[in-house]
């Protein structure tokens, strides 16, 4: 990731910041970030910094009403607007639609992570060319010539990988895999993260690619390839592996490519206790299954679940230290609040589990 990113970024959320819609604003706020942010644009929370909102810090990043406004208040007009929700299906939301065709038409380039791609909207099209601004669509699917397939080169590195999986979706893979590498880099190790998803191309991570937008038959070697480039191009200690959805969401079935294609040995475990049923799948009864099953399921694909870090939403400060000490004990394995806790007691496990490994 670049050292302090000198092209602007205005983040696009209208009405929906203080969603978890807004992953992607959330993941850029909180940082790293390849643009150096100069705003959100949400008409829910004008006037309010983007970073107090999100989790109490503030980082200087204003909330303006419309793209209109902005534009008459800020110092700085943003090179880039990028949208910054992840919607079911990725659709995107109509209520964006005149914020980006007024980000278009005052020359600044759209960046979209949405399924629903900018570049199939005539009308954006013809305003963003009749301003000189670009339209970036981050999930346009690649051509087959470009992509590879799974050779088993990867299962000869000896680079430890190690994927973060969940239980569901929208839990926080990312974010912890974030923190998990600065972390492991505070105690020595030096760490690289492989992203699968667009947030983590928009957060500047190097390596990685897109999964939901690759054709099924080259996920696999698409990922051996991004992780043979970080180790080629990085030489780390280690590998972390953002993982997508859950083993056994019905919506989204993922994770296990990670493990047999990728070559994870280890995993951390994002876990939210007080979920009950599959994010947006609550109305059809599709539970989530226990997280011991989870742990059982993944040593079954051949990998070690070492740690799990734990989603607090849904529950009282006063519930959440027991339910912690209470899965740690019945799990045997630490179980750690990424967002409250010091992580380098986690990246210390992390460590010596990798030395162990090495060990003759």
């Amino acid at each position: 990731m670049s050292e302090g990113p000198s092209e602007t970024a205005v983040i696009l959320t209208n009405g929906l910041f203080r969603t978890p819609f807004a992953k992607t604003a959330h993941g850029l706020v909180r940082g790293p970030c390849r643009y150096r942010l100069v705003g959100v644009i949400d008409d829910s929370c004008t006037g309010e910094d983007a970073g107090e909102l999100l989790d109490g810090v503030h980082r200087g990043i204003p909330v303006f009403e419309s793209v209109r406004r902005m534009l008459e208040e800020s110092e700085s007009r943003p090179g880039y607007c990028v949208i910054g929700v992840a919607t079911s299906g990725g659709v995107l939301p109509p209520e964006l639609r005149a914020d980006l065709a007024a980000a278009a038409r005052a020359g600044i380039s759209l960046v979209n992570g949405l399924h629903q791609l900018l570049a199939d909207d005539s009308d954006l099209v013809r305003i963003a060319s009749g301003s000189g601004a670009r339209i970036i669509d981050i999930r346009s699917p690649r051509p087959a010539a470009e992509l590879r397939f799974w050779s088993g080169e990867v299962l000869a590195l000896e680079t430890p990988r190690v994927a973060i999986l969940g239980t569901d979706c929208a839990l926080g893979k990312r974010t912890t895999g974030g923190l998990l590498v600065r972390a492991c880099r505070d105690v020595g190790v030096h760490a690289e993260m492989v992203f699968t998803g667009q947030t983590g191309w928009l957060q500047g991570y190097p390596h990685g690619l897109i999964l939901d937008s690759t054709p099924n038959d080259f996920v696999c070697g698409e990922l051996e390839a991004a992780i043979l480039e970080c180790q080629r191009q990085t030489e780390p200690d280690l590998i972390f592996i953002e993982g997508q959805a859950s083993l056994r969401n019905p919506m989204g079935p993922c994770g296990s490519e990670l493990i047999l294609a990728g070559g994870a040995k280890g995993v951390i475990l994002q876990h939210a206790p007080a979920r009950t049923f599959f994010d947006e799948l609550e109305e059809l009864g599709c539970r989530i299954p226990p997280i011991a099953e989870e742990i059982d399921l993944i040593g079954l694909l051949g990998a070690e679940v070492w740690a799990v870090t734990m989603n607090e939403e849904g529950m009282q400060d006063l519930d959440r230290e027991e339910i912690r000490l209470r899965m740690a004990d019945e799990l045997g394995i630490p179980v750690v609040l990424p967002l409250r806790d010091d992580l380098d007691d986690l990246a210390e496990v992390v460590k010596n589990k990798i030395q162990s490994e090495r060990a003759p």
